[in-house]
């Protein structure tokens, strides 16, 4: 898809910029402006008239407030890890990376709450909690790279997310630079009395359209005592499925609960990431409980008995830390080890009711087929979170095509089994047209009505999450046809 029509880039604001942050920090030449043409989903390519990389609160205040006295709009990108398109900018539009915004402000062991600026990677909080026996349970599966900022637009989620919830669950305090560049303080340790709107719930999974959070204070937990990972090799994807839906029937809950289709694994297995799982096998199951020491044994076996009902062929434990860590190697990198099989990838991200899981998986295998497509699957399975991914040449236009086709097939027949376009991506640029699927115009209106309280001017990451009237039309008349069936 190409970029939005282009608009004039004031002259005189890119000294102003450059004052502002420092020359090498403003990036203009085209070639370096290419790294920033998408994010993690490569199927969307707009070119930003500029990048500012500010590294202070003061700074990002100053520059955002410049950008609108120029009546240029603005999108706020972290790492660039996200999958819908949410971080993309036009020509005329200006980035604003917090890259360099990557401090931890505070870390508060005995109150279990870090303050953190946006560009802090997700993996560096981890380990920096870790060193108090404390853990930051949000684990998006990129969390190497994915930063605290983008987790707080996307209101990511991760693997761990069954028992320990997205990133909303985490955030207790926020500063947002808005529109003009002004600055507001949303709740935050000992703020909010009872009762008080909860505008910290609200700014999380805004995806850039409220505002840029320049300081994020987040609630950390204990590390777990003990753990019990395992993984289970079936010979299909509805076998593994089944096994998923019925270890939750059982009333357990593991802290994760993930599957990988036969494709996913080869892709792993003839790469670097190797798990040391069969390239014959139809899916595998990883689970994992964690806690106390006291009762995790009861809860593995009990996940043993529902796998080997379920026709599991294979069942390993992880007896240390490292074992532990190679089951989960092979999940954790099946992402980059698509990247084998061809150079580009669209990752959906459907939820659909667990109890659904192995009718809609053989649909989105049929239609694979119908549009002659390789598509993985490698998912949350514990909560329905599907992570088709479809894979492809964007050079090939025919294939690009199908892509498209097949992408708008899957969303809708996972919304036609009760549930919803995304999980834990977001909606960006590339699910936008797909939300009157799930909700009606008076919805869609009161979205926009909220928007515009933050964002009177439609300059913050403009073109992202609502639809224009030509998509409502567009889903509206695929419906009426039953185009989707």
């Amino acid at each position: 898809m190409q970029s939005p029509t282009p608009s004039l880039f004031p002259p005189r604001l890119l000294p102003q910029l450059q004052y502002l942050v420092g020359k090498g920090n403003v990036i203009t030449d085209p070639a370096r402006l290419l790294v920033y043409e998408s994010d993690g989903l490569t199927t969307y390519r707009w070119r930003p008239a500029a990048v500012v990389l500010p590294e202070t609160t003061a700074e990002l205040t100053a520059v955002v407030a410049a950008v609108h006295k120029a009546e240029l709009p603005i999108v706020a990108r972290g790492a660039g890890t996200g999958l819908s398109g949410g971080a993309l900018a036009g020509d005329g539009v200006v980035v604003v990376a917090t890259t360099r915004m990557n401090s931890i402000l505070e870390l508060d062991p005995v109150n279990r709450i870090a303050r953190v600026q946006p560009g802090v990677v997700n993996a560096d909080l981890g380990a920096a909690a870790a060193r108090h026996g404390l853990l930051y349970a949000p684990d998006p599966s990129s969390q190497s790279a994915c930063t605290i900022g983008g987790n707080v637009a996307e209101n990511s989620g991760g693997p761990h997310c069954l028992k320990y919830g997205v990133t909303s669950r985490y955030v207790s305090g926020l500063t947002v630079v808005l529109e003009r560049g002004g600055v507001v303080q949303l709740g935050g340790a000992g703020r909010d009395p009872e009762g008080a709107l909860d505008l910290v719930g609200l700014f999380v999974g805004s995806e850039g359209c409220f505002g840029i959070a320049a300081e994020i204070e987040v609630r950390l937990r204990p590390i777990p005592l003990g753990y019990r990972t395992l993984l289970a090799v079936f010979d299909s994807v509805e076998a593994a499925a089944g096994a998923a839906t019925d270890i939750i029937a059982r009333g357990l809950l593991p802290a994760a609960l993930e599957i990988m289709d036969g494709g996913s694994i080869r892709a792993v297995e003839e790469s670097t990431y190797a798990a040391g799982i069969p390239i014959d096998a139809g899916a595998a199951l990883v689970i994992e409980f964690d806690g106390t020491d006291a009762g995790l044994d009861g809860d593995a076996d009990a996940a043993r008995e529902a796998c080997e009902a379920a026709g599991a062929r294979e069942i390993r434990s992880a007896h240390t830390a490292e074992e532990r860590v190679r089951l989960w190697q092979g999940r954790k990198k099946a992402f980059g080890a698509m990247g084998r099989i061809a150079p580009d990838i669209l990752v959906q991200d459907a939820t659909v009711p667990r109890t659904r899981l192995p009718g809609v998986l053989a649909e989105i295998m049929q239609v694979a087929a119908k549009y002659d497509l390789h598509i993985g699957n490698v998912f949350h399975a514990g909560d329905g979170n599907l992570h088709p991914k479809l894979l492809f040449d964007r050079r090939n236009a025919d294939e690009v095509a199908r892509v498209e086709k097949a992408s708008s097939e899957i969303m809708a027949l996972c919304v036609a089994a009760g549930g919803t376009i995304t999980g834990e991506h977001g909606v960006g640029v590339d699910k936008r047209r797909y939300m009157s699927l799930v909700h009606g115009p008076d919805e869609l209106a009161a979205m926009e009505a909220v928007r515009e309280v933050f964002d009177p001017e439609s300059l913050m990451n403009p073109g992202k999450v609502l639809p224009t009237d030509a998509e409502i039309a567009e889903m509206d008349l695929l419906r009426a046809t039953g185009a989707f069936v």
